[in-house]
């Protein structure tokens, strides 16, 4: 409402932020839809990130900086607004590690994402990003556990790039 108590037209419900896994940046960037052909879903993408509306762990930036190209490690440094400290949500992602052991890669070398970005969605009321696909989808899966799953689990969310494009009705 207005001083004159006027009521104002709302701006409708508040849309869920999406909490977005490393691959989807690898993915969207390095794999399948570059920045010099796809121009218009980075400014796409820069007004959910100016919305408040997509958003990741620290340690997902942490992975892109350890196994993204120079282009993405660039773009993500300079998205500084994208990033949620770890510290924010490590006792959530402790509890999903505990609560789901075989999410853990045992062959991973350093801390994973997987469960922050988990529990950041579940801390935000977030939709999970992610191009990872069931255990149960899997030839020979090499854990318990993938993203998808613990969000089936716990009632989380769950969608890959394409339908994040589709629950924004983007067109190209």
């Amino acid at each position: 409402m207005t001083e004159e108590g006027v009521p104002q037209p709302s701006d409708g419900p508040v849309k869920p932020p999406y909490v977005v896994d490393t691959n989807i940046f690898m993915d969207w960037q390095a794999r399948f839809y570059p920045p010099d052909v796809f121009v218009s879903l980075v400014e796409k993408i820069d007004d959910l990130i100016q919305q408040g509306r997509l958003i990741a762990p620290r340690l997902v930036r942490e992975e892109l900086d350890a196994v993204g190209t120079n282009q993405l490690t660039a773009w993500a440094q300079a998205r500084e607004a994208v990033w949620i400290p770890d510290t924010a949500i490590v006792e959530g992602a402790v509890a999903i590690q505990s609560q789901f052991p075989g999410l853990l890669d045992p062959k991973a070398e350093f801390e994973e994402a997987d469960a922050y970005v988990i529990a950041l969605a579940r801390q935000q009321d977030g939709i999970v990003v992610t191009s990872e696909t069931p255990a149960a989808e899997k030839r020979k899966p090499k854990r318990e556990f993938f993203i998808p799953d613990v969000c089936r689990e716990i009632g989380l969310p769950c969608i890959n790039l394409l339908g994040l494009m589709r629950r924004e009705k983007w067109r190209f």
